[in-house]
This record gives structure tokens, sequence and C-alpha cells, in this order.
């Protein structure tokens, strides 16, 4: 006799997700929640279908993907770049160390201003803005990463005649995948909230312009509406990257599964 089927996580998920939106709703329409303040389920479904409908948001969310996706991007390359090189230097690391805490402690909300007063109003500013918060979020993960490689398998390569190219591309990159795919999950919605605050700051277009103006005249369904597309993007790119990561680690284990960041 077969076991019974376990039910997939992902329907407990949904069904969690439909849960608070039916309280939501019922909290609403019965008045314990402030439609003003709080808006409705029922009433920010249709006003993103409205949105999508008219096409009134896709030029807004393009120009959101494209900042989000140049940040990524380039603070990703940059990140497992001096990630290694300063890893595989330790007087290099040494020597930064210092100039790095104090780099990555200061404020992000701080630097968005400077970014628009250096770049203008166009995507850049909120390029580099994303770009700040991914890089150091990878750089960390890929430093600890590759310094989490067992002595004894780079010393067992070496002996074997690995040259330095061959030792990063067989043993350095393989066993700092996992760390750099856990900074990955982070830094894609890091990514998106930076270039979202810094259009909710000073822009022309983009989902954050969308709901700055909707907060200006106080609607608060398109407020969430906003921040209903944001996430659904997230969970999309998040996909994306599980599947990237499956194949690309398809040689691990179950049990080595990614270790969870410590930033």
């Amino acid at each position: 006799m077969s076991a019974p089927k376990r039910t997939p996580i992902v329907v407990w998920q949904l069904l969690l997700g439909a849960a608070l939106l039916a309280l939501w709703e019922a909290g609403s329409r019965s008045g314990l929640l402030d439609k003003f303040f709080f808006s409705r389920p029922s009433d920010i479904v249709r006003r993103v279908a409205e949105m999508f409908a008219s096409g009134a948001v896709w030029g807004h969310l393009a120009t959101t993907l494209l900042e989000a996706a140049l940040s990524f991007a380039i603070g990703v390359a940059g990140g497992v770049l001096f990630g290694f090189l300063l890893a595989r230097n330790r007087f290099l690391s040494q020597l930064l160390d210092p100039y790095i805490r104090v780099a990555n402690a200061l404020p992000r909300v701080v630097l968005a201003p400077i970014f628009l007063l250096w770049f203008g109003l166009g995507i850049w500013s909120k390029v580099a803005l994303g770009v700040t918060v991914v890089f150091f979020i990878v750089f960390f993960n890929t430093f600890q990463g590759v310094r989490e490689v067992d002595p004894v398998i780079v010393n067992n390569a070496r002996m074997l005649g690995a040259s330095e190219r061959q030792l990063i591309r067989h043993v350095l990159i393989p066993s700092a995948l996992a760390w750099i795919f856990s900074s990955l999950h982070i830094s894609i919605g890091f990514a998106i909230i930076a270039v979202v605050v810094g259009e909710y700051l000073g822009a022309a277009k983009g989902i954050g312009y969308m709901i700055s103006q909707a907060e200006g005249v106080f609607d608060t369904t398109g407020v969430f509406a906003g921040m209903a597309i944001l996430a659904a993007v997230v969970l999309c790119v998040g996909a994306i990257v599980d599947r990237l990561e499956r194949y690309l680690l398809r040689w691990k284990t179950r049990d080595d599964a990614a270790p969870e960041s410590h930033l």
C-alpha cells in the first residue's frame, strides 16, 4: 500500500495568502479597518487590472525593471570580482578592510539625494543607488565563500599541478557558488527596493514614481496596487533565480543546500 502523497508546500502558501487576504477584505468591509487607510484587496486587484488593461503601467514597470536589472548586473559582477580578488589576496583585503566597512555602513537613503544631484532624475541615479546595495551583499558572500573552501582541497589541487586559473575554475568557483546564489536571492529584492526608493525621491517614470503620485493624492488603493505589482515582480524574478541555481548546482546533494546569508 503506497504512502499518502504530501500536500505541496506551494498549496499551503497559497492557502495562507488567501486566508490573510480574506481577513483583510472582511475587516475592511466590516469597518474594523478604515478603507481610507487600508483599502481593500478586491479594489487593489481591480486597480491593478485597470492599470494593465489601459497600458498605463507598462512604461513605468519597464523603467523600474531596467533600473533593477542594471543595478543587479553591475552590483553582482563587481561583488563577485572584488570578492574573489580580496579573498585571494590577504594583504589587499587587510588594507581595504576599514574602507569597505565604512562604505557599507553609509545609509543608502542618504546617498540617494547625492546620486540625484550627480546623475539627475534619469535612470542612472537609481542604478547607482541599487549598485551600492547589491555590491556589498554579493561581495561579502563571495569573499566568505572563497575563504570557506577547504584548504586541504586547495593544497591537493596545487600538488597535482593545478594553475591559479584552474584552481579558480574547478575548485573555488564551484565551492563559492552556493554562497553567491544565497546572496542573489537577497540582492534581487534589495535592488528593486533601492531603485523604487530612488524613484520615490525623484523621478519622472517608474513604479516608485507611481506610488509617490498616488500617495500625494491620498490614493491608498493606488499605493497598494504599486506594491502588489512589485511583489509579483520579485516573486517571478526569484523563481527564475531558483531555476538557475538548481541547474548550476545540480551536482550538489539535497543536504548541501545553499548557506544562509549572515548579512
